[in-house]
């Protein structure tokens, strides 16, 4: 699989590297004075600053459960998602939306899943399979 690239907006830039690398251990790459690049589990994020950023108001339903919309995320292996969730867990400054559930439980494409937000109020989901072969089960 290839990484994919995705460009979104943030208000600061400082706060945004503390957030992407200190808490969720990515790998920061390029950067201007106008955004930065980073490796969220091999697959460019690159965060533009927008100082008027604001919160996505937008929701969904998924096994009954609201979800923000717009937002993005990493598919996991399994003990890769439980690592970060832990991790997670254990801090008192994560803006949970969701915190580590599993969904879909005994049926095609059970995944465990949580939900939270950045400091610029981007919602982010990690899924974790405990095969990936799963992730388009039907």
């Amino acid at each position: 699989m290839t990484p994919f690239h995705l460009a979104f907006p943030v208000r600061d830039l400082g706060e945004t590297r503390r957030f992407y690398a200190d808490v969720l251990g990515c790998e920061i790459g390029r950067s201007s004075e106008s955004w930065v690049d980073f490796s969220l589990f091999g697959h460019q994020l690159s965060a533009h600053l927008r100082p008027d950023t604001g919160d996505p108001a937008g929701a969904g339903t998924v096994d009954g459960v609201a979800v923000p919309i717009p937002h993005f995320g990493v598919v996991l292996e399994m003990a890769d998602w439980q690592e970060l969730a832990e991790r997670l867990e254990a801090r008192d400054d994560i803006a949970w939306i969701e915190r580590p559930q599993i969904r879909f439980r005994g049926q095609p494409g059970e995944q465990a899943t949580l939900f939270l937000r950045d400091p610029s109020g981007n919602a982010l989901e990690f899924k974790g399979f405990a095969s990936l072969e799963k992730v388009f089960a039907a």
